[in-house]
Protein backbone atom coordinates (compact mmCIF):
# COMPACT_ATOMS: atom_id res chain seq x y z
CA UNK A 1 0.00 0.00 0.00
CA UNK A 2 1.49 3.48 -0.92
CA UNK A 3 1.65 6.74 1.05
CA UNK A 4 -1.35 7.92 -0.43
CA UNK A 5 -3.46 4.80 0.00
CA UNK A 6 -2.14 4.78 3.61
CA UNK A 7 -3.26 8.49 4.19
CA UNK A 8 -6.84 7.71 2.64
CA UNK A 9 -7.14 4.69 5.00
CA UNK A 10 -6.32 7.32 8.19
CA UNK A 11 -8.75 9.42 7.13
CA UNK A 12 -12.26 8.41 6.08
CA UNK A 13 -14.72 10.22 3.73
CA UNK A 14 -16.90 12.39 6.40
CA UNK A 15 -20.63 12.41 5.33
CA UNK A 16 -21.59 14.81 8.48
CA UNK A 17 -22.80 18.60 8.04
CA UNK A 18 -20.98 21.56 8.63
CA UNK A 19 -22.34 24.64 10.49
CA UNK A 20 -20.93 27.85 9.38
CA UNK A 21 -20.96 31.55 10.96
CA UNK A 22 -19.20 34.47 10.62
CA UNK A 23 -18.55 37.18 13.19
CA UNK A 24 -17.31 40.86 12.75
CA UNK A 25 -19.30 42.01 9.67
CA UNK A 26 -20.45 44.96 10.94
CA UNK A 27 -17.29 46.22 13.11
CA UNK A 28 -15.50 48.92 11.40
CA UNK A 29 -12.03 47.56 12.15
CA UNK A 30 -10.27 44.21 12.18
CA UNK A 31 -10.51 41.17 9.93
CA UNK A 32 -14.02 39.38 9.28
CA UNK A 33 -13.83 35.61 10.77
CA UNK A 34 -15.89 32.61 9.85
CA UNK A 35 -15.51 29.56 11.55
CA UNK A 36 -17.09 25.70 9.97
CA UNK A 37 -17.58 23.25 12.53
CA UNK A 38 -18.82 19.13 12.08
CA UNK A 39 -19.99 18.01 15.55
CA UNK A 40 -20.76 14.76 16.28
CA UNK A 41 -24.41 12.86 16.72
CA UNK A 42 -23.69 12.34 20.22
CA UNK A 43 -22.24 15.12 22.16
CA UNK A 44 -21.94 16.54 25.41
CA UNK A 45 -21.90 20.19 24.89
CA UNK A 46 -24.87 21.88 26.77
CA UNK A 47 -25.95 25.77 25.98
CA UNK A 48 -24.88 25.60 22.16
CA UNK A 49 -26.74 28.75 21.16
CA UNK A 50 -26.11 31.96 18.98
CA UNK A 51 -22.94 33.83 20.11
CA UNK A 52 -25.10 37.08 20.67
CA UNK A 53 -26.54 35.92 23.47
CA UNK A 54 -24.12 34.33 25.40
CA UNK A 55 -21.72 36.19 27.88
CA UNK A 56 -18.28 35.94 26.76
CA UNK A 57 -17.09 33.59 30.37
CA UNK A 58 -19.91 31.03 28.28
CA UNK A 59 -18.63 31.39 25.18
CA UNK A 60 -14.89 31.06 25.96
CA UNK A 61 -15.91 27.52 27.89
CA UNK A 62 -18.10 26.73 25.04
CA UNK A 63 -15.39 27.04 22.75
CA UNK A 64 -13.29 24.94 24.33
CA UNK A 65 -15.43 22.04 24.59
CA UNK A 66 -16.58 22.80 21.07
CA UNK A 67 -12.61 21.98 20.07
CA UNK A 68 -12.72 19.12 21.70
CA UNK A 69 -15.45 17.27 20.54
CA UNK A 70 -16.20 18.62 17.44
CA UNK A 71 -15.27 15.89 14.44
CA UNK A 72 -13.90 18.68 12.63
CA UNK A 73 -13.13 22.47 12.87
CA UNK A 74 -11.20 25.43 11.32
CA UNK A 75 -11.55 29.24 11.71
CA UNK A 76 -10.65 31.29 8.98
CA UNK A 77 -10.93 34.85 8.00
CA UNK A 78 -10.70 37.75 4.82
CA UNK A 79 -8.46 40.59 6.01
CA UNK A 80 -9.30 44.61 6.22
CA UNK A 81 -7.66 44.86 2.51
CA UNK A 82 -9.86 42.14 1.33
CA UNK A 83 -12.81 43.68 2.93
CA UNK A 84 -12.14 46.81 0.99
CA UNK A 85 -11.25 45.47 -1.99
CA UNK A 86 -14.16 43.12 -2.37
CA UNK A 87 -16.67 44.56 -0.31
CA UNK A 88 -18.23 43.08 3.33
CA UNK A 89 -20.42 40.83 1.84
CA UNK A 90 -18.00 39.65 -0.73
CA UNK A 91 -14.91 39.36 1.94
CA UNK A 92 -17.46 37.12 3.97
CA UNK A 93 -18.72 34.87 1.92
CA UNK A 94 -14.63 34.43 1.25
CA UNK A 95 -14.18 33.99 4.95
CA UNK A 96 -17.13 31.00 5.25
CA UNK A 97 -15.51 29.53 1.46
CA UNK A 98 -12.27 29.38 3.87
CA UNK A 99 -13.37 28.16 7.08
CA UNK A 100 -15.42 25.31 5.12
CA UNK A 101 -11.99 24.22 2.98
CA UNK A 102 -9.85 24.48 5.92
CA UNK A 103 -11.90 21.60 7.72
CA UNK A 104 -9.60 18.72 6.30
CA UNK A 105 -12.61 16.95 5.34
CA UNK A 106 -15.06 17.28 3.17
CA UNK A 107 -18.51 17.66 4.78
CA UNK A 108 -21.72 16.06 2.66
CA UNK A 109 -23.55 19.51 3.38
CA UNK A 110 -22.83 22.95 4.91
CA UNK A 111 -25.13 24.49 7.20
CA UNK A 112 -24.97 28.24 6.06
CA UNK A 113 -26.49 31.44 8.83
CA UNK A 114 -28.25 33.88 7.09
CA UNK A 115 -29.55 33.85 3.55
CA UNK A 116 -27.01 33.26 0.80
CA UNK A 117 -24.63 30.85 0.29
CA UNK A 118 -20.86 30.87 -0.40
CA UNK A 119 -19.78 30.65 -4.33
CA UNK A 120 -17.49 28.08 -4.60
CA UNK A 121 -18.11 25.80 -1.73
CA UNK A 122 -16.89 22.00 -2.02
CA UNK A 123 -19.89 20.36 -1.24
CA UNK A 124 -24.20 21.26 -1.11
CA UNK A 125 -24.77 23.90 1.12
CA UNK A 126 -28.49 25.54 2.44
CA UNK A 127 -29.00 29.12 3.99
CA UNK A 128 -30.53 29.01 7.04
CA UNK A 129 -32.15 32.52 8.43
CA UNK A 130 -30.58 32.49 12.07
CA UNK A 131 -29.43 29.03 11.85
CA UNK A 132 -27.13 29.73 14.93
CA UNK A 133 -30.48 29.76 17.41
CA UNK A 134 -31.74 26.38 15.66
CA UNK A 135 -29.02 24.15 14.63
CA UNK A 136 -26.24 23.34 17.02
CA UNK A 137 -23.60 23.10 14.61
CA UNK A 138 -24.12 26.30 13.37
CA UNK A 139 -24.56 27.72 17.00
CA UNK A 140 -20.87 26.32 17.38
CA UNK A 141 -19.48 27.70 14.47
CA UNK A 142 -20.69 31.18 15.60
CA UNK A 143 -19.16 30.66 19.18
CA UNK A 144 -15.51 29.75 17.61
CA UNK A 145 -16.07 32.64 14.92
CA UNK A 146 -16.90 35.22 17.69
CA UNK A 147 -14.02 34.15 20.19
CA UNK A 148 -11.77 33.82 17.50
CA UNK A 149 -12.15 37.57 16.63
CA UNK A 150 -12.64 39.19 19.81
CA UNK A 151 -9.09 37.44 20.88
CA UNK A 152 -8.18 39.52 17.49
CA UNK A 153 -9.49 42.95 19.03
CA UNK A 154 -8.13 42.48 22.18
CA UNK A 155 -4.26 41.92 19.91
CA UNK A 156 -5.63 45.37 18.07
CA UNK A 157 -5.95 46.80 21.77
CA UNK A 158 -2.29 46.16 22.73
CA UNK A 159 -0.98 47.55 19.49
CA UNK A 160 -3.16 50.67 19.50
CA UNK A 161 -5.10 51.25 23.00
CA UNK A 162 -6.42 55.08 22.00
CA UNK A 163 -9.47 53.54 20.37
CA UNK A 164 -10.39 51.10 22.96
CA UNK A 165 -10.92 48.24 21.00
CA UNK A 166 -10.95 46.33 24.13
CA UNK A 167 -14.27 48.05 25.01
CA UNK A 168 -16.19 47.97 21.70
CA UNK A 169 -14.62 45.26 19.54
CA UNK A 170 -14.58 47.50 16.82
CA UNK A 171 -18.13 48.62 16.36
CA UNK A 172 -18.90 52.23 15.58
CA UNK A 173 -19.59 53.53 19.38
CA UNK A 174 -19.63 56.82 20.43
CA UNK A 175 -16.15 55.77 22.36
CA UNK A 176 -15.00 54.51 19.06
CA UNK A 177 -16.23 57.40 16.50
CA UNK A 178 -14.80 59.97 19.23
CA UNK A 179 -11.45 58.62 19.07
CA UNK A 180 -11.67 57.91 15.15
CA UNK A 181 -12.17 62.17 14.87
CA UNK A 182 -9.61 62.47 18.08
CA UNK A 183 -6.97 60.07 15.76
CA UNK A 184 -7.91 59.26 12.95
CA UNK A 185 -7.76 55.63 11.35
CA UNK A 186 -5.37 53.47 12.02
CA UNK A 187 -4.07 50.39 9.85
CA UNK A 188 -6.92 48.10 10.51
CA UNK A 189 -9.60 50.11 10.53
CA UNK A 190 -11.96 49.69 7.06
CA UNK A 191 -12.20 52.02 4.94
CA UNK A 192 -14.80 51.22 2.69
CA UNK A 193 -17.06 51.98 6.02
CA UNK A 194 -18.45 55.64 5.84
CA UNK A 195 -17.40 56.53 9.75
CA UNK A 196 -13.80 55.94 8.59
CA UNK A 197 -13.66 57.28 5.20
CA UNK A 198 -15.47 60.25 6.81
CA UNK A 199 -12.67 60.16 9.45
CA UNK A 200 -10.19 60.94 6.49
CA UNK A 201 -12.05 63.18 4.92
CA UNK A 202 -12.14 65.41 7.89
Amino acid sequence: MGQADLFAAAAPAVTEVAGVDEAGRGPLAGAVYAAAVILPEQHTIVGLADSKALSAKQRDKLALQIREQALAWHIASASVAEIDDLNILHATMLAMRRAVEGLGVRPELALIDGNRVPAGLPCHASAIVKGDATEPAISAASILAKTARDAELLSLHERYPQYGFDQHKGYGTALHLAALRTHGPCPEHRRSFAPVRKSLES
